[in-house]
């Protein structure tokens, strides 16, 4: 029998197209050795069955050890209009399936981990975009005004309203309008009662009852509403600008559920104020969370008006008023201020809101942080908190030019957010520009970086299949082996209990390097297995779940000190559009109680954010446990 290396020999011989079959064989012949899997660990594609694959556009691991994927409508419009909303329960354990039923379009939406172990999501996707020249109906946003203080007023969507030139517009989502103020100032020997009436309003889209140039206004106009009489029609009318047939980019929702990962279904909660489309939603110190930015119901980038959420009353609150491009990737550090990283993910102008920097949600100071290198090229860039968190170091990896800029960098940086004066500081560069890079925590304090593309949405062929390991203790980036599928925009990827890392999604443009052929979307799940997992011995896993309350120390029976170097707890990740301001990697303090492991929860909450985590032991060679699950309270 001839040898692997004689054969292959013996094919490349027989001319270009054996020998290209040739390179192919011996790769998949190198990367399935022991030795290679030891150096550079390995890739599997997961296999799912087909009515569960779904446009993976979020990820999010569970306490029960499931991951959430939420598809909403998926960026596709057939299933939005159609009104095909789909998520999926993936058990990477058993590699089990299961639809869950969601009730709105959730693409593009926001989500964080509530410290009951739920998820919030909250936004999504009320209107697809329409570029100029596919929008057939003239459009546009209108203030529907109230004059009547005694009385609100709902208009049903499809409510329609008549200008002075009898143009009529509809509206294409249900508008509720307050009453009006009614101000009263009692009567004096000076002067006498007098009342005074400020009309309330409200915003909602509306659209040309007819097609084409015909439903164009150029200039503002009041609006009757049609059907309307008497005192009804004078207290209520609309007022809008120009009402044209540009460009309409996406809407946002309102809507807000938890997902309950025990009875493993959505539960409607009360809805944000403000509509929001890639939103960023952030947990701070007291559990609540924060939710930041977004397209609007307008499609409009929203100024500033962010909110909080708080899990005990299911409902929201103002919070404090400050500008941020879509999904800003916002991490929870000392004190609960929260740090700007400067990453985001696409809708904003180029001079606004770029600057990262230390923001104290309580007072809303912002403190920049300097010295960031091409702050024009944060779009689409990945960031992480390093580990451990203690450490209050956030690094920001690639990224590109704002919109659908060709550009792209190389660039890492590092914050030392416990400096008297935090800057940014160079790191080593990645090994070519990179947009849409994912990047994983691991529990030997490494962070794994993967996939992304050189361009724009994977254009020009630009998917880059390469994977490296980043050690803060080195400095250096590490080769680690290289995916089979490509990622860039909607691609997702998160750490497995088990130590594994499952990547989900991408959604390039196109599907050639000359970009004549349209783009599908990758449903393929592939899962990395780190070069840790194939060593001889790991440490006996905590038995779990656990409970602990911040300060506490839990003995893990079962374990064994002699053998444990170090303990990490890890929250699980909720990531989208290469953001992550979940993931966190928090060092335990360890001791010995009769032969088992003890570890101490730290008192800071803004270090340990209330909630469920991986608890990961790790020996001497950096070789980490099976995770067990604790509840910090």
């Amino acid at each position: 029998m001839l040898g692997a290396g004689a054969t292959l020999a013996l094919i490349a011989a027989n001319g270009p197209a054996a020998t290209g079959f040739a390179e192919r064989a011996w790769h998949e012949y190198t990367i399935n050795q022991e030795s290679y899997k030891i150096r550079y660990g390995h890739w599997d594609v997961v296999d799912v069955p087909s009515r569960f694959r779904i446009n993976a556009i979020h990820a999010a691991l569970l306490h029960t050890g499931k991951v959430l994927l939420i598809a909403g409508s998926g960026n596709d419009e057939k299933n939005f209009r159609a009104g095909t909303f789909q998520s999926v329960l993936w058990d990477p354990a058993r590699n089990t399936f299961r639809e869950i039923d969601t009730p709105k379009d959730m693409f593009c939406s926001g989500h964080a981990q509530l410290p009951d172990g739920r998820l919030l999501v909250a936004g999504g996707t009320a209107r697809y975009e329409k570029l100029t020249g596919d929008v057939k109906r003239a459009g546009g946003a209108m203030l529907v005004k109230n004059e009547n203080p005694d009385a609100p007023r709902t208009f049903p969507a499809g409510t329609v309203f008549v200008g002075s030139t009898g143009k009529r517009y509809r509206t294409l989502l249900p508008v509720l309008v307050p009453r009006a103020k009614k101000n009263v100032v009692e009567q004096t020997d000076r002067a006498p009662k007098k009342v005074t009436v400020t009309a309330a309003q409200a915003r909602v889209y509306v659209e040309a009852v007819t097609d084409g140039e015909r439903g164009i206004t150029q200039t503002a106009d009041q609006y009757r509403v049609q059907g309307l009489r008497g005192r009804d029609a004078q207290d209520l009318y609309g007022l809008a600008a120009k009402l044209g047939l540009d460009k309409k980019d996406f809407q946002g929702l309102k809507d807000a559920y938890e997902f309950d990962p025990v009875a493993e279904r959505y539960v409607k909660v009360d809805p944000m104020s403000e509509a929001r489309w890639y939103p960023t939603l952030v947990t701070l110190k007291d559990g609540r969370v924060l939710a930041v930015s977004g397209l609007d119901d307008m499609g409009e980038i929203i100024p500033g008006k962010n909110e909080i959420y708080d899990p005990r009353t299911h409902k929201w609150s103002p919070g404090p008023n400050r500008y941020f491009p879509t999904y800003p990737a916002l991490f929870l550090t000392a004190g609960g201020r929260l740090f700007y990283s400067g990453s985001n993910a696409g809708y904003g102008p180029a001079h606004a809101g770029r600057t990262p920097g230390l923001w104290n949600v309580d007072t809303n100071a912002f403190v920049p942080v300097p010295g960031l290198e091409e702050q024009d090229m944060t779009e689409t860039s990945a960031s992480v908190l390093l580990p451990p968190a203690q450490d209050r170091k956030v690094m920001i990896m690639g990224g590109g030019g704002v919109g659908e800029s060709h550009e792209s960098t190389g660039r890492t940086a590092i914050a030392d957010l416990r400096a008297p004066a935090p800057h940014y500081v160079p790191g080593p560069d990645l090994p070519q520009g990179t947009r849409y890079l994912n990047a994983v925590l691991t529990p030997d304090d490494r962070v794994f970086t993967s996939g992304g593309s050189s361009d724009y949405r994977g254009k020009r062929g630009s998917d880059i299949l390469r994977a490296q390991f980043y050690d803060p203790r080195t400095r250096a980036f590490e080769t680690a082996a290289a995916p089979a599928v490509g990622r860039d925009y909607h691609a997702e990827a998160l750490l497995l209990p088990d130590g594994r890392i499952a990547v989900f999604g991408s959604n390039p443009l196109f599907a050639d390097k000359d970009d004549t052929r349209m783009g599908v979307f990758e449903k393929r799940i592939e899962v990395y297995t780190p070069p840790y997992l194939y060593r001889a011995h790991r440490p006996a896993p905590p038995t779990g779940p656990l409970r602990a309350a911040h300060g506490a120390t839990l003995v893990l029976p079962g374990t064994d000190a002699g053998e444990v170097a170090t303990a990490r707890l890890m929250r699980p990740s909720a990531v989208t559009h290469a953001t992550d301001v979940e993931q966190r990697s928090v060092a335990l303090p360890l001791t010995n109680r009769g032969g088992a492991v003890a570890v101490t929860i730290p008192q800071d909450p803004s270090l340990v954010p209330g909630g469920w985590y991986m608890l990961f032991l790790t020996d001497r060679a950096g070789t980490p446990s099976r995770a067990a699950w604790v509840y910090v309270r």
